[in-house]
């Protein structure tokens, strides 16, 4: 399995960087030639599934998760937000963690997750392309521009 994990820190509050982050919709509009569709009544929480079907046409892939743990930031107490990946194509988890900052919030996307068919010799070079893509992700989600112009 590869593993990563991508940090932010923003000056948005916990409660609307949660609101963010789990625009399940809007995770779509930030991962190139992807769509994101809700398949759960909402509001979102444990039990919500959505699909990432990325690709052209008939050429691409599903990527279908749910929500397993929800549990929005309170307080002082952070937020948590745990997706299982259940796909034929891609299989693992993602945890977003959402905590208050000096100044805003301060997030953690961490995420474990295989690929079939592609070797655990490439475990590394999918680890540096997830945090690529979902540190892309985070900042178009967040409005974060990174102040040493990387995205991840």
């Amino acid at each position: 399995m590869s593993r990563f994990r991508v940090v932010r820190s923003v000056p948005l509050g916990p409660e609307e960087t949660w609101r963010r982050l789990t625009d399940w919709p809007a995770h779509g509009r930030q991962v190139p030639l992807t769509r994101t569709v809700v398949l759960t009544p909402g509001p979102s929480g444990a039990g919500t599934r959505f699909t990432a079907r990325t690709g052209l046409g008939p050429l691409g892939f599903d990527d279908p998760m749910e929500v397993v743990r929800w549990e929005p930031p309170l307080g002082d107490r952070p937020g948590v937000c745990r997706l299982e990946k259940y796909g034929r194509w891609v299989r693992g988890w993602a945890e977003i963690e959402v905590a208050a900052g000096s100044g805003g919030a301060r997030v953690v996307w961490t995420e474990e997750l295989t690929v079939r068919g592609v070797p655990r010799v490439f475990d590394g070079v999918l680890a540096r392309a997830g945090r690529v893509v979902f540190g892309r992700a985070l900042d178009g989600l967040l409005g974060h521009r990174p102040s040493n112009g990387l995205s991840a």
